[in-house]
């Protein structure tokens, strides 16, 4: 792993029946703050919320529908070597396929740690650690 790790957010959905990948991420300092799951979540929350901003703005140009359940907002850590690479062939793919559990088996290939980003009513930001087992659709 790269001496600064970079963590991502990830959005997959649809508008106006095309998919959309859109990414947000930055630098993770060395000595960032984990929560008892080992999530940077004080960083990982100014990025979901930043790319959430994104999405609901896009929301002006038609309605939008998460492709892929409740794995449609992740958040990955990736090494920086990942970034030029290795993340643009995964989102190409994805954006032609539609196939989220390619994606996601791809994305567990190239980072050290992903999570899946899910809220419910009266209940914090709750990061539930993406494994390969659920790169299976269903």
């Amino acid at each position: 792993m790269a001496d600064s790790p970079y963590l991502l957010a990830i959005a997959l959905f649809e508008q106006n029946g095309k998919r959309a990948m859109p990414l947000g991420g930055r630098s993770l300092p060395l000595d960032a703050t984990q929560d008892e799951a080992g999530v940077p979540a004080q960083i990982a929350r100014e990025l979901a919320l930043e790319l959430l901003l994104r999405v609901w703005q896009r929301s002006d140009q038609g309605p939008l529908q998460r492709d892929a359940g409740s794995g449609s907002l992740l958040i990955a850590e990736l090494g920086m070597e990942h970034l030029p690479e290795d993340l643009p062939v995964l989102k190409a793919a994805w954006l032609t396929t539609g196939d989220s559990a390619a994606f996601r088996s791809g994305l567990l290939a190239i980072s050290s740690r992903c999570w899946s980003v899910s809220v419910a009513k009266f209940k914090p930001i709750t990061f539930t650690a993406l494994e390969a087992s659920q790169t299976t659709e269903g």
